[in-house]
């Protein structure tokens, strides 16, 4: 296999710095293992951010969700790790990491965490018409 699971992040520089842009994702395949019962987790995760300095590179983030596959961890722990973790490489103005878990004995489970930079403030928004 030319690829692995990989705990590294790669960044790259922000092309546009001067502005506030918002990158989103979507990424319909995480897994990763209930640590009680051993059985998998199945999630859809939705990533907004506002960029500051370093935008991630996208098969350095595929290969770090695919580390998390035999990972046993909780969803709210699972999701904050990940945030934390790309809020450490990307210092981002803003960023918006929900994991959109799917059913586990009737109950689905949606975990969101939130990061703001010190001091910004997102600009007003515009109406049109």
């Amino acid at each position: 296999m030319s690829t692995a699971p990989s705990r590294e992040l790669e960044v790259f520089a922000n092309p546009k710095p001067g502005r506030d842009y918002l990158i989103r994702m979507r990424m319909p395949e995480f897994t990763c293992v209930c640590p009680k019962t051993g059985q998998p987790d199945f999630a859809t995760l939705y990533l907004d951010y506002i960029p500051d300095t370093h935008c991630v590179e996208l098969k350095a983030l595929k290969l770090y969700l695919w580390s998390f596959r035999e990972v046993g961890a909780f969803h709210e722990a699972v999701t904050n790790e990940i945030a934390d973790t790309l809020c450490e490489k990307l210092a981002p103005r803003y960023l918006r990491l929900r994991a959109e878990f799917y059913v586990r004995g009737g109950i689905y489970t949606d975990v969101v965490a939130e990061h703001r930079q010190p001091g910004w403030t997102p600009p007003a928004p515009v109406h049109l018409g």
